[in-house]
């Protein structure tokens, strides 16, 4: 076979072409053809040996399992890498729109290049982001009838043995605060106990509670596998009057569904959730709405809803959280002795908390305030800030809160504060600017908020020493990644070995955010828009504010999933990552992600080099 018109066509598909000579002729030479026919409708892919599809010629569309139009493929682009890289097949389908050749590139021959060739192996991890990104467009807001069950299932099951006695059972079910008990033999779920079986068969039998489960349980209990849907399991539970559902693959016990998983799916709406806290009379009502945050952040992630859109619906809450608290602090102290706005710093002001945020707020007043109108509004603030904390927006370690204060300013004071920082830069100053820098009117006279920030900017965009000081905070901070790539892990607060993705990545996007948004005298707050106009103004290129926009979501997601696997375990919710919990693809991506992190702080240094 004459191996040229091969290598010539490989030389120009991406990333073939960036492979040496003798490379090609070594593909070229494992390659195998396939006919592709309109005839067939769609590929068969053979699960026992998988390929890369490089496209001669035709037409194929790539769709998802709903039928839903993905992408549409033709001569020098690629398919079924995701297969290749991950074990996983897709559910995607390729349908052949026009009869035409493949070149089919064998597993060892892909795995062989992409260990070989850096560049080679980022593309396609690119591609397969690419193509999940594009898969969520369409998938991103789906219904919680279709939600799968692996999303809302416990995997963290309390079992027994069919031998186990009656009262070990009852003693194991509320040891654990649970209501029901799966039986299982040898990993194989036989049976469910559950508190109903324990009235009608024990208590109301008066069976001998030293019995064997095995006697009294549920035999072969209906079930479902982890793929089916919510409107599977709530047809199916409604239909038998059933309450807990065992989630089994091959028979093997995976996770539990209750009547309250599926009912907290319902309730666990923005929308809503903001609708039950316009209604709260008291602190107390407040504490049990907010309750509900968590599964509102657990359907939102088993939603696959983007970070950054969770950030905004979670500071949405906390914005309406503060109003309510500011209303009924009122009803006690009465109506304020002059205007006033209630301050958002850092994270809340950005738009992108998280569960577990701490609060970072101030207080604006519109004159300098009397002893008597001081105490009015620190009283204020005390209840605000106390209302927050109960609610699970911690109080801030470092006080920069609304009831200290320090932090309790006339619009004037506030003016000559920041005229400070940014006059007489120091260490504190850069410190503060990654909180108050970010600011904020969340409740009263927004107006005043807009005064001080216009003033701030002003007066930044014409400071070269204090932006000097800030490109330098910009760089002191390097991303988590040593020489040849590999993981920089620190340690918690438990001393557990990590990714700092807050401090080690995120701050890092959001000091540069913030820096190009004072340089270029933007009144944007939310990082991506700060990204946006710093591209605008021209001291971004717009491959580096996409860039930096992709990681920041990137690293945004990453935390936000492994904050929501830490509460699903019941561990302390933290920003630290460990890097072996990811697929290795993650990890790839994640590297990826902060190496643009790297390459914009260069950037820093670049424009900002004179002064540093």
């Amino acid at each position: 076979m004459d191996l040229a018109p091969l290598i010539q066509f490989l030389s120009q598909t991406v990333p073939f072409d960036g492979l040496p000579q003798a490379t090609l002729e070594q593909c070229a030479g494992r390659i195998e053809i396939a006919y592709a026919s309109r005839r067939d409708k769609r590929i068969e892919f053979d699960t026992d040996n998988p390929c890369l599809y490089v496209i001669a010629s035709g037409v194929f569309e790539l769709r998802d399992n709903d039928g839903e139009l993905l992408a549409r493929l033709d001569s020098h682009q690629c398919f079924g890498f995701r297969a290749l890289l991950t074990g996983e097949q897709t559910d995607a389908e390729i349908h052949i729109i026009e009869d035409g050749l493949l070149y089919l590139i064998p597993l060892a021959t892909f795995d062989d290049l992409r260990h070989r060739y850096r560049e080679f192996e980022r593309f396609f991890n690119r591609q397969h982001g690419q193509r999940i990104r594009l898969g969520v467009r369409y998938d991103n807001h789906r219904h919680t009838n279709a939600m799968r069950l692996s999303k809302v299932m416990s995997a963290k099951v309390v079992s027994c043995g069919g031998d186990t006695s009656v009262a070990e059972a009852a003693r194991l079910m509320s040891q654990h605060r649970i209501s029901c008990l799966p039986v299982t033999a040898e990993g194989q779920l036989v049976g469910i106990l559950t508190d109903r079986d324990l009235r009608n068969r024990v208590l109301a039998k008066a069976v001998d509670p030293g019995v064997a489960v095995k006697q009294v349980m549920t035999a072969s209990p209906r079930c479902l596998t982890s793929q089916e849907t919510w409107f599977d399991a709530q047809l199916l539970m409604t239909r038998f009057n059933i309450h807990h559902l065992p989630i089994t693959e091959h028979g093997q016990l995976k996770g539990l569904v209750t009547s309250n998983d599926l009912m907290r799916q319902l309730d666990s709406d923005p929308a809503l959730i903001i609708k039950q806290l316009n209604r709260c009379q008291n602190q107390e009502q407040l504490v049990q709405v907010m309750d509900g945050v968590p599964n509102l952040v657990k359907s939102l992630v088993a939603a696959e809803v983007s970070a950054e859109q969770v950030g905004r619906l979670l500071t949405a809450i906390s914005d309406r959280l503060t109003e309510r608290l500011i209303a009924l602090a009122q009803r006690t102290l009465g109506e304020a002795p002059m205007d006033w706005c209630w301050l958002a710093f850092g994270s809340q002001a950005r738009m992108d908390q998280v569960i577990g945020s701490d609060q970072d707020n101030g207080l604006l007043l519109a004159e300098e305030p009397d002893a008597t109108q001081q105490r009015y509004f620190l009283a204020l603030a005390e209840s605000v800030c106390r209302g927050l904390d109960r609610c699970g927006f911690v109080l801030c370690k470092g006080e920069i809160m609304a009831m200290n204060p320090k932090w309790c300013r006339s619009l004037q004071s506030w003016q000559q504060q920041f005229s400070h920082w940014m006059s007489e830069p120091e260490p504190k100053a850069v410190m503060h600017s990654s909180i108050f820098f970010d600011i904020r009117g969340v409740a009263g006279d927004t107006e005043l908020a807009r005064r001080l920030q216009l003033q701030v900017l002003e007066q930044a965009q014409r400071s070269e020493f204090f932006l000097a000081y800030l490109a330098q905070n910009c760089v002191a901070r390097r991303p988590p990644l040593g020489f040849f790539r590999q993981w920089v892990l620190d340690k918690d607060g438990e001393q557990k070995a990590g990714v700092d993705l807050k401090h080690r990545g995120l701050a890092i996007i959001n000091d540069i955010g913030r820096l190009y948004a004072l340089a270029c005298g933007s009144d944007e707050v939310e990082t991506p828009k700060r990204l946006k106009a710093a591209m605008e103004a021209g001291l971004l290129t717009r491959k580096d504010a996409l860039n930096l926009a992709d990681a920041l979501e990137f690293i945004r997601a990453q935390r936000l999933d492994n904050q929501h696997r830490q509460w699903l375990a019941g561990d302390r919710i933290s920003n630290y990552l460990e890097p072996k919990s990811l697929s290795q693809l993650v990890r790839h991506q994640l590297k990826d992600a902060f190496v643009v992190l790297g390459q914009a702080q260069d950037g820093v240094k670049l424009k900002f080099g004179k002064q540093l």
